[in-house]
């Protein structure tokens, strides 16, 4: 790991690649992923409360050269997660009690006990909440499914949080493992980033699906064939966009998207082509999601017993959190469409962890699901992206049969095809928006965990 970020420092305006031009202190090193910060800032969704007038060492925060040297305070970026504000004490606070108030012998081995049992608690929880999700209700990759993974690891980041900065001991003992856990947690930043530009992806879809709606809407008591001919049409063109998502990534890679829209592009003829445009500068056009799995799991092993003695435990859920990341970031970019996508990595957990058994299932199930031979050419795993697929190709094979004037039987066909057509689209229309949060939930997390991870082992030194 890098050098850390000093406490209070203010980095200059050197990333060329970002529309505003930004890097964020205290973040550590992040080298060319600092990128990856910019279009979950830029989102008109987000509340950023900016203190122009707090900037001093006393202060920390993140410092936005594209605003003239706007601070955001370190307060109010806590203010973004409400988990966090609530934990108590950090890492740095407890770590100088501890170096004020010696232990003797007896209190350390007691203090050590707490910790052992902290640590059961957090296998025990990190278990059921992983069966919950194996035997939920919801259909596994659906929308609902992946908010729920969602809210699953972003409990147990913050478990873990707790644990990590309440853990007293020399910093030499476990700043390889924290160090190790922060660099592939930076890895994940731009899979975040990623998976963001895939739900704004998909939620482009639904205009050609609103116009297949409104064209054949219960409000039409007969079926022209004008009106099917312009409902094909919309068809035919998001078939193509499906289509070009997957044999086109090099030309996604430069979509030039925000989380706000570009008013000023709204012309009919690029109308059709408006998913290829980008705004947030999310990834390079090298940029691999297969790539950067095989990095986020590299070297991931299971600790050894002298492992585990020498990092007084901490060693067992720094490794059950380098797993959840990894498999978390796997399952998004298996269900949304990903830059060069790829689900070819090396995912085992031995039998002893306690979430061993219900994280295999599903990762067995949607490896399973992969290798369906509907699912094998979709440019995502997603439940709703399955459903359209099929509605659009249904209802297409329902209007090129069509002859005029349409039997009864064939228009009360097409009719049923509007129905399905209509549920699936009010699944993305409830489920988009809410996901998306979620994922830039988990993107500031990260961001905020390392930061303060960084801090408070440069504290203890």
């Amino acid at each position: 790991m890098g050098p850390a970020q000093r406490k209070g420092e203010t980095l200059s305006n050197g990333d060329k690649r970002g529309p505003l031009g930004f890097r964020a202190s205290g973040i550590g090193d992040l080298r060319h992923r600092s990128n990856s910060l910019v279009p979950f800032l830029q989102s008109p969704h987000l509340s950023f409360n900016f203190d122009r007038t707090r900037d001093s060492a006393d202060a920390p925060g993140l410092r936005f050269g594209g605003f003239g040297g706007v601070t955001m305070p370190a307060a109010d970026f806590q203010g973004l997660s409400a988990p966090f504000a609530s934990t108590g004490r950090s890492f740095l606070s407890l770590r100088r009690d501890h170096a004020a108030h010696p232990m003797d012998a007896h209190h350390r081995h007691h203090i050590d006990a707490g910790e052992q049992r902290e640590f059961d608690a957090f296998q025990r929880q990190v278990a059921d909440l992983f069966n919950d999700l194996a035997g939920g209700g919801d259909e596994i990759l659906s929308i609902p499914w992946i908010r729920r993974l969602l809210d699953t690891f972003l409990m147990c980041q913050e478990e873990f949080r707790v644990i990590l900065f309440g853990h007293r001991r020399p910093p030499a003992l476990i700043d390889r493992l924290v160090s190790d856990f922060f660099e592939r947690a930076v890895k994940a930043l731009d899979v975040c980033n990623a998976v963001r530009d895939g739900v704004d992806q998909v939620r482009q879809w639904r205009k050609h699906l609103e116009i297949v709606l409104v064209t054949l809407g219960p409000g039409h008591r007969e079926l022209s064939e004008g009106q099917l001919r312009r409902a094909k049409k919309a068809l035919g063109d998001l078939a193509i966009l499906m289509l070009d998502e997957k044999d086109a990534g090099s030309v996604i890679s430069h979509r030039n998207r925000s989380f706000g829209r570009n008013s000023g592009s709204s012309s009919s003829s690029s109308g059709r082509r408006s998913h290829f445009r980008s705004l947030s500068w999310s990834v390079s056009r090298s940029w691999s999601a297969a790539r950067q799995l095989q990095a986020i799991g590299s070297n991931i092993a299971a600790p050894r017993g002298h492992e585990v003695v020498e990092t007084a435990g901490l060693a067992v859920p720094v490794y059950t959190m380098n797993s959840l990341l990894l498999f978390v970031m796997w399952a998004l970019v298996a269900a949304i469409p990903c830059q060069d996508r790829g689900l070819q990595i090396h995912f085992s957990v031995p039998r002893s962890y306690l979430w061993s058994g219900p994280i295999m299932s599903l990762h067995e199930r949607i490896v399973e699901e992969s290798k369906k031979k509907d699912r094998k050419a979709s440019i995502g795993l997603l439940m709703e992206i399955h459903q359209i697929e099929k509605c659009v190709h249904h209802l297409t094979d329902l209007m090129d049969a069509a002859q005029f004037p349409m039997a009864d039987d064939k228009e009360m066909e097409v009719r049923q095809g509007l129905q399905e057509l209509a549920q699936v689209y009010e699944a993305m229309k409830e489920g988009l928006d809410p996901l998306e949060r979620q994922v830039r939930e988990v993107f500031l997390r990260i961001v905020r965990s390392r930061t303060e991870g960084l801090n408070c082992l440069n504290g203890a030194e």
